[in-house]
């Protein structure tokens, strides 16, 4: 039986480019940075990751733009599931043309991850 193991939020943006992969994987990466899963060893005694699922949800204000396999990729463990659904924040920023030439939007995108474990 898969049971819910923990669930972390992160968000993450884009300030420079309106790069919805980057701003996604950065979202990513700090629901990651939020979590130790040391109960996987230390109470279910877990010697790999077998059994273990991500389940990431993230929200862009442009879906469609997410290279969903770099955010997948940010995802160091188990079998990862992937939904990217409209949402996050564009508001407008400063152009600074080495780092987005004819672009000041900011994008920011909001994740949660789900990690799962067979019981």
């Amino acid at each position: 039986m898969r049971k819910r193991f923990v669930i972390e939020l992160g968000t993450g943006a884009d300030l420079h480019g309106v790069d919805m992969t980057k701003a996604a994987t950065r979202a990513v990466k700090d629901a990651i940075s939020h979590s130790c899963l040391c109960a996987l060893v230390d109470i279910y005694g877990r010697k790999d990751f077998k059994g273990v699922y991500v389940h990431v949800e993230v929200a862009v204000p442009d879906p469609a733009a997410v290279d969903k396999a770099a955010v997948m990729a940010a995802v160091p463990i188990g079998e990862k599931t992937i939904n990217v659904v409209q949402g996050g924040l564009k508001v407008p920023g400063v152009e600074v043309p080495a780092f987005g030439p004819g672009c000041s939007d900011i994008v920011m995108a909001c994740a949660a991850l789900t990690v799962s474990i067979d019981e």
